[in-house]
């Protein structure tokens, strides 16, 4: 196991999380983004459902690696 594949993953399971905290705190309160039209609800949704799916990849990617 590579320490670089490693830190590729965790970083890419951090920049997930960071999108889906982001994408959270503006369908909740606005912030960061600001209210605006439906449009950003949708981007919103898309962006935790985005979030999701890297997130679920680099976890696979790390069982894998484990093995």
């Amino acid at each position: 196991m590579s320490d670089t594949s490693k830190n590729m993953i965790y970083g890419s399971m951090a920049a997930a999380g960071v999108v889906a905290v982001a994408a959270v705190l503006d369908l909740v309160t606005g912030i960061p983004f600001g209210w605006g039209s439906g449009a950003t609800t949708v981007m919103d949704i898309l962006f935790l459902v985005s979030a999701a799916i890297v997130g679920y990849l680099a976890w696979d990617a790390l069982q894998d690696l484990r093995k």
